[in-house]
């Protein structure tokens, strides 16, 4: 995940994140495009979180920053660090991808990419999804230990007859 000794958010901007997409985006490839444009929808939608929307942010500035861990330039691995803050970036914030985002990102990469590429889009939409359902089986873990102890502490308190 981004570095938080370092705020890449101050690296973001509108102009700077298409400049990026629109030059690199090919060679960066359809994941790590298809993930940056899904973090750039999310952080559009003004009913999400400003948590949120700092962590995408951070994720953004620092797929736009030319100098990264690993540059961008170089040969096979360049944009692997920029595609691992990307993924990890929608992993935190897969509660607040709606249909309507991926519907837009997807536009973009077929505008892009071609009608061939959405189905390189798959696999991220299944991490995110996979995440997603997790995040809801804990919680519903939660609330079933909630109830659980609850019940037990009331079993307690009755008088034994």
């Amino acid at each position: 995940m981004v570095n938080n000794n370092e705020d890449y958010s101050s690296h973001f901007s509108e102009e700077k994140f298409w400049d990026k997409i629109l030059k690199f985006g090919k060679k960066a490839g359809v994941k790590l495009t298809y993930g940056a444009l899904l973090l750039f929808y999310t952080f559009k939608k003004p009913t999400v979180p400003k948590k949120v929307k700092s962590t995408i942010l951070g994720a953004l500035g620092y797929f736009i920053l030319p100098v990264d861990l690993i540059p961008d330039f170089t040969p096979v691995v360049g944009y692997s660090d920029d595609l691992a803050i990307i993924v990890g970036a929608l992993l935190v914030v897969a509660t607040y991808i709606d249909a309507e985002t991926k519907q837009l990102a997807k536009n973009k990469v077929t505008d892009w990419f071609g009608e061939n590429a959405i189905k390189d889009t798959e696999s991220l939409d299944d991490e995110v999804e996979r995440t997603i359902q997790s995040r809801k089986e804990k919680k519903g873990m939660k609330i079933e230990n909630k109830k659980v102890k609850k019940e037990n502490r009331e079993i307690k308190n009755i008088p034994n007859e």
